[in-house]
C-alpha cells in the first residue's frame, strides 16, 4: 500500500451531493512519500508473481531488468502513469471502490499512453449482488489550469456519463484472465444482459499537479448539471516534476 494519509495533508468539502478533497504533500514528508510510491510503483507495471519467478530462475539482476523496461523513460508518460497510479491508490485507500485491474501491466509500450477510462473500479456490494462502478479521469501537470480539468470533464461526461464498452470489456477480460472470476462474470452480466444504469455510476476526477487547482475544481464541479456523484479530488506537491523524477529514480533501490 502506498497508505497516503500518512504523509499527506486532507481537506474535504461538499457541494450538494458531490465533494471536493484536497490532498497536499507535506514538505516534511516528502522523501517518506517518495519511498513509498516507488516501492508500490513496479505492482502497477508486471505481476509480482513473474518478478518472483524471474528471481528464482535467473537472480536478481534478471528480475530487476524485467521491471526496469516496463518503466516508461518519457516525461509526460511518467508523468500521466504516476498520476494514474495515485489515483488507483486513492480509490483503493479512500473509497468502497476496492475492485479493478492494474491496466498499466498491459500497455503496449511503456512510452505510450493507454486508451479508455484512466481508472475503472468497482464494489459488488453484499453477497455480490449490486454493481457499482467508479469512472474516472486523471490529469498531471507542473501547473493544472482550467482547460485540463474541462478535459477530464469532458471525458467523464462521455458516453452519457457510463463507462465506455471497449473499457469495460477489458476489464472484464482480463479479470477472466488473472481468474477473478467474481468480478468478469459480474461485468459480463452487466454488459451483455442487463446494461448499466446512470445510478450504478460514480465519477471521479483525480489531479496530481505542483499547484493546488482546488477553486478551478470547485468552479468546473458547480457547472456540472448531471446526475451522476461527483468526487473531484485534487494531489498537489511542491516541485511536481521533481517528485516524479525521484519517485522512478527510487524504483528498485
Amino acid at each position: 500500500m502506498i497508505d497516503l494519509t500518512k504523509w499527506c495533508v486532507e481537506s474535504e468539502e461538499t457541494l450538494g451531493k458531490h465533494q471536493v478533497r484536497q490532498l497536499a504533500v507535506d514538505t516534511a514528508t516528502q522523501a517518506q512519500a517518495v519511498t513509498a510510491i516507488a516501492k508500490a510503483v513496479p505492482d502497477y507495471y508486471t505481476d509480482p508473481q513473474r518478478v518472483a519467478s524471474l528471481l528464482k530462475k535467473l537472480g536478481k539482476p534478471a528480475a530487476a531488468a524485467h521491471v526496469e523496461q516496463k518503466l516508461p523513460t518519457q516525461k509526460s508518460i511518467r508523468s500521466g502513469d504516476l498520476g494514474e497510479i495515485l489515483c488507483n491508490a486513492y480509490v483503493h485507500e479512500a473509497t468502497p471502490f476496492s475492485l479493478g485491474i492494474k491496466r498499466l501491466r498491459w500497455k503496449d509500450h511503456r512510452n505510450m499512453s493507454m486508451r479508455g477510462e484512466d481508472v475503472l473500479a468497482f464494489n459488488l456490494g453484499p453477497k455480490n449482488s449490486s454493481l457499482k462502478i467508479l469512472k474516472a479521469e486523471v490529469k498531471s501537470r507542473a501547473g493544472m489550469g482550467t482547460a485540463v480539468i474541462n478535459e477530464a470533464r469532458a471525458a467523464l461526461s462521455a458516453n452519457s456519463e457510463l463507462p465506455s464498452p471497449h473499457a469495460l470489456a477489458f476489464v472484464a477480460d482480463r479479470s477472466h484472465q488473472i481468474g477473478d472470476t467474481i468480478l468478469g462474470d459480474a461485468l459480463d452480466t452487466a454488459q451483455l444482459k442487463d446494461g448499466i444504469r446512470p445510478s450504478q455510476v460514480s465519477h471521479m476526477l483525480f489531479t496530481f499537479s505542483g499547484n493546488n487547482p482546488v477553486k478551478l475544481l470547485k468552479t468546473n464541479l458547480q457547472a456540472y448539471t448531471g446526475s451522476v456523484r461527483q468526487h473531484y479530488v485534487c494531489l498537489h506537491v511542491q516541485g511536481h516534476q521533481d517528485f516524479i523524477k525521484a519517485v522512478f529514480a527510487a524504483v528498485g533501490k
